[in-house]
């Protein structure tokens, strides 16, 4: 770092406190008259910058009494002495995991940005890779932990460089307790961690407790010594934790710094970001919610921290923001040469641009080497965005080739090198995948820029012709839903993008619309049953005369309902007689209906013709939704007379449903084996649940190997030999998304969400069928792996009934051609090898025969046109 400049001074001293990377120092800390003095070692103690403390640091204490009052004293430094270093982002880290090593917590490495759970997108918080010990789903291996995590936040990307706080790329560092330490340690520390470790003035600290805390409150002011002036209680949507809908959860408590505690301390808002910033928050989880919404007393509480390493920078090396901390702003200054503009210099607009790139390329490069590569869906879809918004912002800033000569090239891989220069003691991989990561950001940039500038004027061409027309009719100017979507369609750039570019000219975009046509698009592409349509004029009459269907189908597979309405090509009719194809509307139903890739169930209606006969009435032979939520069931007369307004007993085909629910919980269990195989940054493409096979799309680069295939088919089998009962339930869609089920891309869901969790395989926002018990599936074949667009491969697989039927095919055919070939099993192989070998060589025989005949009558002919010539 010795080129380093930063654009404002970073002092060493801070509230008195002098402040330097790797101290060697002694400290006297005063609780009122229980006095401690700490002797502090060189924490090397990192090997490999994850492994356990070796060397501790050694502590004396002297009490005189137990009073309460925890405040920085003054301290004598040892060793170097140096007071002109700045604190480093990397000695932050460190100093922080020493801290809580010296105090019993074992230090355990940053979990992937691509988490183990299957069922989250990416690590958002510190506590992810622990979230099955709090939630009781696996035992405790240590007592206490502490982590520096890596975290990808994309969730309010559009603030990042407007604000000096938010980054898509963070570091948490955090400390936990897993049944072992509570709510007075853990305060305890953390303001020893901040007064006396990092030095910080306790007059500039303010604390935030859950409104009903009263026991935080009174150990942050009792035992700490925090004045009540400076403690707030806030309120559950800011200071109380859930795990989800049930289960774990607690009051929070957090740690404000103030910038300017000169304003006083009457009418403070601790959400006033040009006054304070939160670094840390405490984490008290001591209730479990049950499913009445009552709160019982945990048996075993838990704690769970998040330290902002990027936040903690900032005020420790006094910068104005964090992109300005030694952690980003390397990579902004790279970013200013290469723009050829001065950062200090800069207006506002300039240096927000710098910061999204200096942002971006963090997440981006540490996205890749945890094996993210870009895609238009799932994991892939952020990195792409992202990379095309830095694309983009670049341009914005006037950047043209490598900044080497070649104005051609791409300067995303120039920047990244930066990054990845600074990531030593972040993630030691990132290194020694440099060259993959490098590649793929200039293979992606290249392809983008190809379609950018045409996209770019017509995106001009839309906006002048919208703003236009907007001023002609007076509105509001709008950029419609289906010209946003041809510029996501043809010119790769992601809505995200065209909004901002809109709302940069003073333009809102149609998101209905481009909902729609993604939708449509969507259904285009699925080789699927055509979309049922009900007739144009009467339709929309008829949506709002039916009400939504009841579906019963997840608990039986009969059930009485009464017609609602018949339809006959699209039109509405009262009676349907013998012979006639139909489709029918039902007040409710056990038929399940086309969607999530899972055909309509099979099966009939019967009715009573009064002789107490049962008489099959229609032979149901597709069910799909129309206008919302309306069963539409597809079928043909056989006896009788159906009319609206009869009862009707709805019956299922229960072996085709069977056979359904097999492949649709088999596709389950086939994209988690995908995952485990061949990498987390595969994504569901696109998938068919049928009775006599499954058909999984997925994003992947390159063909599987025939060793993948034969892992992925031995994982899926070995998982239904394990006989796991699946769980589900149905909760809110945010619910569900805190619970850490995983959405699909490209899916739409309403506020209601069944969640299908095979457990320790996977858990998805899934309203499909499946088997209660994975040994339903009995057994699990590939049939075939192919490519099928750019970037896309399909699996297509057999299982349980079509697993045998298909297994007892394969053997049928393979016992007559033994019989034909008069060999065994094993010896077809050879036996057709040599085979296809005596035919090459016949061929090549008869080749030679048909040359020398065809040379002899040439010889005749000729001898016959010259009789004299001998």
């Amino acid at each position: 770092m010795k080129s380093l400049k930063l654009p404002h001074s970073l002092h060493s001293s801070h509230g008195g406190k002098t402040l330097i990377p790797f101290p060697n120092r002694k400290l006297a800390l005063s609780t009122g008259l229980f006095t401690r003095t700490i002797t502090l070692f060189s924490p090397s103690i990192f090997p490999s910058g994850h492994c356990d403390l070796r060397v501790a640091r050694r502590m004396q204490f002297s009490m005189s009494s137990t009073s309460a009052s925890i405040q920085p004293r003054s301290e004598e430094l040892i060793g170097d002495t140096s007071k002109d270093l700045p604190v480093s982002g990397d000695s932050i880290r460190h100093r922080f995991l020493s801290f809580y090593a010296s105090r019993g917590h074992k230090v355990l490495p940053s979990a992937s940005l691509v988490p183990d759970d299957p069922t989250v997108l990416l690590t958002i918080a510190g506590m992810l890779q622990f979230k099955p010990i709090f939630l009781g789903k696996v035992p405790r291996e240590v007592p206490r932990a502490t982590t520096a995590q890596r975290c990808i936040r994309t969730n309010d990307v559009e603030n990042v460089g407007r604000t000096a706080r938010h980054h898509t790329f963070f570091e948490m560092l955090g400390n936990f307790s897993f049944g072992d330490y509570f709510k007075k340690e853990a305060i305890k520390w953390a303001w020893e961690l901040s007064t006396i470790e990092f030095g910080l003035p306790a007059n500039r600290l303010w604390i935030s407790v859950y409104e009903n805390d009263d026991e935080a409150f009174e150990i942050w002011h009792d035992e700490v010594g925090v004045p009540t002036e400076r403690i707030k209680r806030m309120g559950e949507d800011d200071n109380f934790w859930t795990s989800g809908v049930t289960g774990p959860c607690g009051p929070c408590s957090e740690i404000y710094y103030d910038f300017h505690p000169e304003r006083g301390i009457l009418d403070t808002d601790l959400g006033d970001d040009t006054r304070f910033i939160e670094f840390y928050n405490l984490v008290f989880m001591q209730y479990n919610k049950k499913e009445d919404g009552s709160l019982e007393p945990l048996k075993q509480r838990n704690i769970d921290t998040g330290l902002g390493l990027e936040r903690v920078a900032r005020i420790l090396q006094k910068v104005s923001s964090n992109y300005e901390t030694d952690l980003i702003y390397p990579i902004i200054e790279k970013t200013s040469e290469l723009a050829n503009v001065s950062y200090a210099l800069a207006d506002d607009h300039i240096k927000m641009n710098l910061k999204i790139i200096g942002d971006h390329l963090r997440a981006i490069v540490y996205l890749i080497s945890d094996g993210v590569f870009p895609s238009n869906i799932g994991r892939g879809y952020v990195v792409r965005r992202l990379i095309r918004r830095a694309v983009r912002t670049g341009r914005l800033l006037g950047i043209k080739g490598d900044g080497r000569g070649n104005l051609e090239g791409a300067f995303l891989p120039v920047i990244a090198e930066k990054v990845i220069e600074l990531s030593t003691h972040i993630d030691v991989d990132v290194k020694d995948r440099s060259p993959r990561i490098l590649e793929e950001l200039k293979r992606e940039e290249l392809r983008f820029v190809q379609t950018l500038e045409r996209g770019e004027k017509l995106l001009d061409e839309m906006l002048v012709d919208a703003l236009s027309r907007a001023k002609e009719n007076g509105t509001a100017p709008c950029l419609s839903g289906k010209d946003a979507f041809l510029l996501y369609d043809t010119y790769g750039f992601p809505v995200e993008i065209t909004k901002e570019v809109a709302e940069e000219r003073g333009a809102s975009i149609d998101m209905n619309g481009f909902d729609i046509e993604m939708e449509n698009q969507r259904r285009q592409s699925q080789a699927a049953h055509s979309a049922v349509k009900l007739d144009v004029g009467n339709g929309a009459d008829l949506a709002e005369n039916v009400a939504d269907t009841e579906f019963l189908g997840y608990n039986s597979l009969y059930a009485k309902a009464v017609v609602e309405s018949l339809l006959v090509n699209g039109s509405p009719v009262i009676q349907v007689s013998e012979g006639s194809d139909v489709e029918v509307l039902l007040n409710k139903t056990p038929f399940y209906a086309e969607s999530g890739g899972q055909i309509g169930d099979n099966g009939f209606l019967y009715f009573n013709d009064g002789e107490n006969l049962q008489k099959a009435v229609v032979e149901i032979k597709d069910v799909q939704k129309s206008f919302g939520n309306i069963y539409v069931h597809k079928g043909t007369i056989r006896e009788g007379v159906l009319e609206v307004g009869r009862e009707v007993e709805a019956a299922v085909d229960p072996k085709l449903r069977q056979r359904a629910q097999v492949h649709h919980t088999a596709t389950h269990l086939l994209q988690a084996a995908l995952k485990k195989v061949v990498g987390q940054e595969t994504s569901q493409a696109g998938s068919l649940v049928a009775f006599d096979r499954l058909r999984f799309d997925f994003n992947f680069h390159r063909p599987l190997l025939d060793s993948e295939l034969v892992e992925i088919e031995g994982l899926v089998n070995s998982w239904i030999g394990a006989a796991t009962i699946l769980q589900t339930k149905v909760m809110l869609l945010a619910e569900a998304k805190k619970a850490g089920a995983i959405a699909m891309f490209g899916e739409k869901y309403g506020e209601q969400v069944r969640v299908v969790e095979v457990p320790g395989v996977s858990m998805e926002l899934c309203g499909g069928t499946h088997v209660s018990n994975t040994s339903e599936i009995r057994g699990f074949k590939i049939i075939s792996e192919q490519g099928i667009a750019s970037g896309i491969r399909r699996i297509e697989a057999v299982a349980g009934e079509a697993f045998i039927e298909y297994v007892n095919a394969r053997d049928y055919h393979m016992k007559n051609l033994c019989s034909t070939l008069k060999v065994k099993a094993e010896d077809v192989t050879t036996r057709v090898e040599n085979l296809l070998e005596e035919l090459r060589m016949a061929r090549n025989e008869v080749s030679t025969l048909r040359a020398k005949a065809a040379e002899y009558k040439a010889s005749i002919i000729a001898s016959n046109a010259f009789p004299g010539i001998s």
